[in-house]
């Protein structure tokens, strides 16, 4: 019989997971969350909060398995010593229930969400990035080329939700004839354009045979999978926490850095003027967050990372270019999102679609766009 949390059996549960005393549960309170996950938010008496997720099941019953990436990067610290450093970084995962599918984390009430901040603060300070930038370099030069770690990873991972860059490329590669008849009508606007692109189809093929995985990639990037301190202000690394690495993985360090880039620009791309009186060239040049705000920021992330780990451009010359081109189709991925879950594709998936197209056909020419300085990718030439 399937175990489902609720807001009546969470104390029992959480006492049987000795982490709450039963006989305070009148001075306990839970709220829900809303999240694609079932959470509850449960404070104790004390002022403590925990964050007990469920993965929803299925119509069969079973849950498919993200949790496992979440505790899979949590086993690996734990495993080895010599990767404690990544911990100050992680979310504090108390216990972890297989059976169940339910994790339970200390809440971190002295965090926000990244993608909240630049939204609500509209201020992009470089010393947040250079943190995010300073930690994916640790994470990736720390398991780069290290098989065992990777055997460990493999050993351990049962996960059937197993999500590869190059599920995507393979997806886009063999766009199937019934995708036009399940897709809504502003999404076959997408698949037209992208069809009528024979250099963008070319270019991603190239980059699913450049894809080379060599190390722990976070495999979810984005601001919002970011948790930001509300005193950001303070000079350490620790201003910043990663979380849901449900699809953590080994995979190619660019795939983590052009996601996160992705993300950015995402806030210059979603801030576009649209107007039918207005080009598209137009639009994305009187965007409410102009891309000269954030290419600072870009800049201070990709400068971190190379500080952190130089050798990366030594082993792959290449690098940024991919960062590159993983980056425009981070963008396509956002695409493909909007169609599913928004049902649209206006303007402003087909300026997206142009930046992409632009980043993963011409990613040495693009990297001055982006970074807004050539002191970076000169260093890679």
């Amino acid at each position: 019989m399937v175990f489902l949390l609720n807001s009546s059996n969470v104390f029992d549960y959480l006492s049987e997971q000795k982490l709450f005393n039963i006989a305070e549960r009148n001075l306990a309170q839970v709220e829900l969350i809303e999240a694609k996950n079932f959470n509850l938010l449960v404070t104790l008496p004390d002022g403590s909060k925990l964050l007990v997720k469920q993965e929803r099941h299925q119509q069969d019953g079973k849950a498919i398995g993200e949790f496992l990436g979440e505790w899979q990067i949590q086993n690996l610290v734990n495993h080895f010593s010599q990767l404690e450093s990544l911990r100050a970084f992680l979310p504090e995962i108390l216990t972890f229930d297989l059976n169940h599918s339910i994790l339970v984390f200390k809440y971190l009430d002295n965090y926000r969400d990244g993608s909240d901040f630049y939204l609500k603060e509209k201020i992009f300070p470089p010393h947040i990035p250079s943190a995010i930038g300073r930690f994916l370099g640790l994470l990736h030069r720390e398991t780069f080329d290290h098989k065992v770690y990777q055997d460990f990873w493999a050993k351990n991972s049962v996960n059937s939700f197993n999500y590869r860059v190059t599920d995507l490329i393979e997806g886009l590669e063999r766009i199937p004839p019934e995708i036009f008849s399940v897709v809504p009508a502003d999404g076959l606007k997408f698949f037209a354009l992208y069809q009528k692109y024979d250099s963008l189809g070319k270019s991603i093929a190239e980059l699913g045979q450049a894809f080379t995985p060599s190390c722990l990639i976070h495999n979810d990037l984005k601001l919002n999978n970011i948790l930001l301190h509300n005193n950001w202000e303070s000079s350490s690394d620790k201003i910043v926490r990663f979380i849901d690495w449900e699809r953590a993985n080994w995979g190619d360090p660019a795939h983590d850095l052009g996601m996160m880039i992705a993300s950015y620009l995402q806030l210059w791309l979603g801030s576009l003027v649209m107007n039918k009186s207005l080009s598209i060239e137009e639009s994305l040049r009187l965007a409410i967050i102009p891309l000269e705000k954030l290419q600072p920021s870009i800049a201070a992330l990709i400068k971190a990372y190379l500080t952190t780990f130089p050798n990366i451009l030594q082993v792959r010359p290449d690098f940024l270019e991919r960062v590159i081109q993983f980056t425009g189709l981070a963008l396509i991925g956002q695409i493909q999102a909007m169609i599913q879950y928004q049902k649209t594709f206006g303007n402003s998936g087909i300026a997206m679609l142009q930046v992409a197209k632009k980043l993963l056909g011409s990613p040495s020419q693009s990297m001055g766009t982006i970074f807004g300085t050539s002191e970076i990718y000169s260093t890679a030439v």
